[in-house]
C-alpha cells in the first residue's frame, strides 16, 4: 500500500491546458514583454495606492514591478508582484500550479509588501521605539521558526502566524492589519498585546503622512526582462517534490470517506476534495503555519489516493464531511511539524 509520501511523488505539476497549448509554455518570460500597465493587476495596484491617501499617507507611493513571486528586496521600498498576475493566460497555468490569489488575496499581499517598503522608506526599523516594539531588524530571517500559537502579541493577516517570523514581519504585517479599510482592528485588538503595535502604527502614519520618505526610490530583485527562463521551466522549478508526512493513510481515509458505493446520492471523495482544495488548503495553511506549496501536494496526493480506493462520500453531507476532514489533515500536519521540530511559512 502506497505512503502520502509516495502518492505524492506520482502528482506530475499541470504546465498546460488543450485551451492554452504549448507556445505559451515554450516562451521566455523575459520575452513576453509583460507590464503592470494595462494588466489586470494596475486596478488593484491603483487601489492600494487609493487605501494609502484614506490614511492621509500623501508622500509615500512604493514603485511596483513584475517579478517570480510577492516581495519586497531587504530595504528596498519597492513592491515586487508575480509576473503570472500579468495576463489571464498566465493567471490560467497558475491557478492550475497553486490556486491562483484572487483579489481579496491579491490586495492583502499588496497591503503586507507596502509594510515592507514603508518601514524601508523612512528607514523606521533603525530607531530605538520600533527595536522596542518589534525586535531587532538584525535578527536571522530563518524559513523555519516555531511559532507560539494564538499568542496576542501579534496581529495575525497573512496565513501562518506569519508575523511571528520576524521583526520586519511583524512590523509588515502590523502595517497591513492598520491599513485595511474597515478592519475594527480598535475593537479586535482591544486587550491584545498587539495594540501597542497598532497604536504606534496610527501615530507614526500621522507624523510622516505628510513628509517625504527618506528613501524615495528602491532597487528591485530580478525583474520579468532578466527572467530568461520559459514559463513551462518556471513552473517545472517551483513544483518540486516537497517532503510529505510518510504515513499510510488508507485506512482513515476509508472511515472519513465511508458511503455506500451503491447510494444514489454518492460521489466520488476524490472530486469532492478536487472541488474544495482551495478553501481547505487556506484553512489548513492558516491553522498549521505549514508552507502552502506543502498543503497543496498533500490534498493532491490525498485525493490522488482517494481515487485509487474508490472512495465515496453522500453529498447530502458534504458540511459534515469538511469539518471531518479539515480535522484531521489539521492533526496530521501539526503531528508532522511537531516531529520535524519546526513551522515553516
Amino acid at each position: 500500500m502506497e505512503t502520502i509520501e509516495q502518492a505524492a511523488t506520482d502528482t506530475q505539476p499541470v504546465l498546460s491546458t488543450p485551451a492554452l497549448g504549448t507556445p505559451l509554455l515554450n516562451t521566455k518570460i523575459c520575452d513576453l514583454g509583460l507590464k503592470i500597465e494595462g494588466s489586470p493587476v494596475e486596478a488593484l495596484v491603483q487601489r492600494l495606492y487609493r487605501e494609502l491617501e484614506q490614511k492621509k499617507i500623501m508622500k509615500f507611493r512604493p514603485a511596483c514591478y513584475l517579478t517570480d513571486e510577492w516581495g519586497c528586496p531587504s530595504g528596498e521600498p519597492v513592491i515586487g508582484i508575480p509576473f503570472y498576475l500579468a495576463r489571464p493566460d498566465l493567471a490560467q497555468i497558475e491557478k492550475e500550479n497553486n490556486d491562483l490569489e484572487d483579489n481579496r488575496e491579491i490586495m492583502k499581499y499588496l497591503r503586507h509588501e507596502a509594510g515592507h517598503a514603508f518601514n524601508y522608506a523612512y528607514k523606521l526599523h533603525r530607531t530605538p521605539e520600533w527595536k522596542q516594539l518589534f525586535g531587532p531588524y538584525r535578527r536571522p530571517y530563518r524559513e523555519n521558526y516555531r511559532p507560539v500559537l494564538f499568542s496576542k502579541d501579534y496581529v495575525r493577516y497573512l496565513p501562518g502566524w506569519y508575523a511571528q517570523k520576524h521583526p520586519d514581519e511583524d512590523f509588515a504585517e502590523t502595517f497591513a492589519v492598520w491599513m485595511t479599510p474597515r478592519s475594527g482592528w480598535r475593537k479586535k485588538y482591544r486587550g491584545w498585546g498587539a495594540m501597542a503595535k497598532l497604536q504606534y502604527m496610527e501615530r507614526i502614519a500621522r507624523e510622516v503622512g505628510n513628509v517625504d520618505p527618506l528613501r524615495k526610490r528602491g532597487s528591485t530583485d530580478i525583474t520579468v526582462a532578466e527572467m530568461e527562463m520559459t514559463v513551462g521551466e518556471f513552473y517545472r522549478h517551483t513544483t518540486e517534490q516537497v517532503s510529505l508526512p510518510d504515513v499510510n493513510l488508507d485506512s482513515d481515509l476509508a472511515a472519513i470517506f465511508n458511503a455506500s458505493k451503491r447510494q444514489k446520492t454518492s460521489e466520488p471523495a476524490g472530486a469532492f476534495l478536487r472541488k474544495n482544495r482551495k478553501a481547505l488548503a487556506d484553512h489548513i495553511a492558516a491553522w498549521t503555519a505549514m508552507q502552502r506549496p506543502m498543503v497543496r501536494k498533500l490534498m493532491e496526493a490525498v485525493e490522488k489516493r482517494s481515487t485509487e480506493l474508490d472512495l465515496k462520500i453522500d453529498r447530502r453531507k458534504e458540511a459534515e464531511y469538511l469539518s471531518e476532514f479539515t480535522v484531521f489533515v489539521t492533526t496530521l500536519v501539526m503531528n508532522h511539524l511537531a516531529r520535524s521540530r519546526s513551522f515553516q511559512a
